[in-house]
């Protein structure tokens, strides 16, 4: 697989990330910043590191679930093994300018 072929993939994920929403925030997990890394490998199997606003957020089953099928369900990707790390510790910083607008922060 291409480098280029593996960034058309890694802009498919970033589109059904941006589908994915904490039920208790009304803005998606890409743009509040909690995806650390996406790794696409040459087989079609994809790497991704992420967070939680929140280390004892409620919902953290349901979106680990619904990132891992959203990502399986593009035809490109094998599968797909989620990560939750909290190493760097999110913080409002990590939000796009957009998020910080919806939420009130600027």
């Amino acid at each position: 697989m291409t480098q280029e072929e593996k960034t058309k993939i890694e802009e498919r994920i970033v589109d059904v990330l941006k589908t994915v929403y904490d039920p208790e925030i009304p803005v998606n997990i890409w743009d509040l910043g909690m995806i650390y890394k996406i790794d696409v490998k040459d087989d079609g199997n994809v790497d991704v590191d992420m967070t939680f606003t929140a280390p004892s957020c409620p919902a953290a089953d349901f979106i680990l679930e619904d990132v891992r099928s959203k990502i399986e369900s593009l035809s490109e990707v094998t599968s797909a093994n989620v990560n939750l790390v909290f190493e760097p510790a999110w913080d409002q910083s990590m939000m796009t300018e957009e998020a910080r607008v919806e939420l009130g922060f600027e």
